[in-house]
């Protein structure tokens, strides 16, 4: 169990792509890692599953009450609901910043890196992304690339889930490598 006594936030809310945010989930816990759900809402999030909400997840804790300093990384799901939610919420980009500010890792993949963008962390930055939000990217400062995992100091990106093997094996790396 390679992340034994580390934990993981995964901030998302009603929307997020089910496979980015479950398969992350389950990955880091049979590694050993505590992984908490944080969000903008309490109860439970929905999942988009396709073509219709999916499986449900209960919220560990609220953004505003959830502090960088108890985590080791931070994990953004995808899907265009989700991360278009919370990139409009002032507490959730405040917690994305914080980590950057920590030189922590954070692994973003699909629409998420529009939460960087919003959380104004990504000019500089060499990234992926769904391929939709390539040029948001761009006219952000990224340094776009059509990869399937893409690492910069800490910050992993993906494009898509069928990324999510290497993208979960990324962030295990990440976290054991520590602060960036």
């Amino acid at each position: 169990m390679k992340l034994e006594n580390k934990k993981i936030a995964i901030l998302a809310t009603d929307g997020f792509e089910k496979s980015e945010l479950f398969e992350p989930y389950n990955g880091l816990k049979k590694e050993g890692a505590e992984v908490h759900i944080i969000s903008i809402k309490e109860g439970e999030i929905k999942s988009w599953d396709e073509k219709d909400w999916g499986e449900s997840i209960a919220v560990d804790k609220l953004v505003t009450n959830a502090n960088v300093s108890d985590y080791d990384a931070l994990v953004l799901p995808g899907g265009v609901i989700n991360p278009d939610l919370l990139r409009v919420d002032e507490d959730a980009l405040s917690f994305i910043k914080s980590f950057f500010d920590h030189k922590l890792p954070v692994a973003a993949i699909c629409h998420a890196p529009w939460l960087l963008i919003s959380a104004g962390v990504i000019d500089g930055k060499t990234v992926t992304s769904y391929n939709s939000i390539k040029q948001d990217v761009i006219n952000a400062g990224g340094n776009w690339k059509d990869e399937s995992v893409v690492t910069d100091n800490g910050l992993i990106t993906s494009r898509n889930p069928g990324d999510l093997p290497a993208f979960v094996d990324k962030i295990i790396e990440e976290v054991l490598e520590g602060k960036h």
